[in-house]
């Protein structure tokens, strides 16, 4: 048993159960008392620590951050310093100084570091990859995401940090380049200097354009991607795990063409299942992970330019 999970609330309790289902949950550290007595109780004969800094001076090797974002980067660089393999909740850090010393300190250690990008992760998203690779769907024009619903308010990150993290790291996975371009724009309603719905525009020096809709104050819970190519059209819904290929397009005479659409592929594999396993197999051979820290660094280069924008419109 090689991991230990540092924060076992909303979504460690997932990581805790994952690593525990691949028999490599070494240790649990939670300062809630009522969750620590939920560990013993589901997990008996798995070590709890009282606070990140008892398993980080553990000799547990590894360890896993789940803790609220504004504590990922002490957190990870504490375990880092200490010699530790890590593996962080998304976002890795809430700036890109914070990110980048994280990547150079992973480096100078020769310690994995890897972001929880679960997105990427699913089977659905590498089939896309892959698709769009093919060229089956012509040149690409533009992918669109939307992540909405009546979510979890955050008060110290806004929706784009709390939601559009994982859609970010896609959407640069996907056309595989930084964006040239980053424009965005936001509305605070529920909380001064917090935004709850947020639109980015990116544009890629390929001509490829991308859109990001992230909302915590939307009536209904929407996750799907679209993707315009030349020859053909894309629809990817999360919900369903299903990705549908439209067979739709405009010709050079401006004329529709439509010869009607397909599901092409269904997910089944659990993205987090798949998702501990790489981080696991990484540490085994010493491999740079798909979600490694660089790559989460780029992710955080797109926030914050957002966020700038959207800060310098606020005032």
């Amino acid at each position: 048993m090689t991991v230990g999970v540092i924060g076992a609330g909303n979504w460690g309790k997932n990581l805790v159960r994952t690593f525990h289902r691949l028999g490599e949950l070494a240790g649990v550290a939670e300062v809630n008392p009522q969750l620590q007595k939920a560990i013993r109780t589901d997990y008996p004969g798995v070590t709890v620590y009282k606070d990140a800094g008892e398993i980080i001076t553990s000799d547990i090797p590894t360890v896993a951050v789940a803790t609220p974002a504004h504590t990922h980067y002490q957190v990870a660089r504490e375990a880092l310093l200490a010699g530790k393999d890590v593996f962080v909740e998304k976002p890795l850090a809430l700036s890109r100084a914070e990110a980048e010393e994280l990547v150079k300190l992973a480096a100078a250690r020769n310690r994995i570091l890897m972001a929880g990008h679960l997105l990427l992760y699913q089977p659905a998203i590498q089939w896309l990859k892959n698709y769009i690779a093919s060229g089956a769907i012509g040149d690409v024009a533009y992918l669109s995401q939307e992540r909405l619903k009546l979510g979890r308010v955050r008060a110290v990150e806004n929706v784009l940090w709390s939601f559009g993290v994982h859609d970010i790291a896609v959407l640069l996975y996907l056309v595989g380049e930084k964006p040239r371009e980053v424009k965005a724009a936001g509305q605070c309603f529920l909380q001064e200097g917090i935004e709850d719905d947020v639109h980015v525009h990116l544009k890629f020096s390929g001509g490829v354009q991308a859109h990001l809709h992230v909302s915590w104050l939307w009536p209904e819970q929407r996750r799907r991607l679209t993707i315009a190519g030349s020859k053909a059209m894309l629809t990817y819904d999360e919900l369903s795990q299903e990705v549908v290929l439209h067979k739709k397009r405009v010709t050079p005479e401006l004329q529709n063409w439509d010869e009607g659409s397909e599901v092409v592929f269904r997910g089944s594999e659990e993205p987090l299942l798949l998702e501990c396993r790489h981080f696991l197999e990484c540490i085994k051979e010493r491999w740079e992970p798909l979600s490694c820290g660089r790559s989460a660094l780029e992710v955080i280069e797109v926030l914050e330019r957002a966020g700038k924008q959207l800060k310098e419109d606020g005032v």
